[in-house]
């Protein structure tokens, strides 16, 4: 079986993160699933691309999560999400995924 890109599984932590947070009102059951997707795609991060690169993608990572608060109160919550989780998928594609 071929692995699921990491670009999929970063993407996917957000909106996935987000929307179980939103629909079980448990933020912090959302942020397991936004932890549990990270930890896995930083892994992948390393693997393919090395230390330095994991590094600066999981800092990308965190500041997806954080910058899409306040880009919610200007363009809506899930056209956030959204727009933050395809920079980081894009981020996370040209970084390590196209090199596999």
């Amino acid at each position: 079986m071929d692995r699921i890109p990491s670009a999929v599984v970063a993407a996917s932590g957000l909106v996935g993160g987000y929307a179980v947070a939103r629909w079980t009102r448990q933020r912090p059951l959302g942020g397991v699933v936004l932890a549990a997707a990270g930890a896995t795609a930083a892994r992948q991060w390393h693997r393919s691309a090395g230390g330095p690169a994991a590094g600066a993608l999981g800092a990308a990572y965190v500041a997806a999560f954080a910058g899409s608060h306040p880009l919610a109160k200007k363009v809506g919550a899930w056209p956030a999400v959204f727009g933050v989780a395809g920079a980081m998928a894009l981020a996370s594609w040209a970084v390590a995924d196209r090199r596999g």
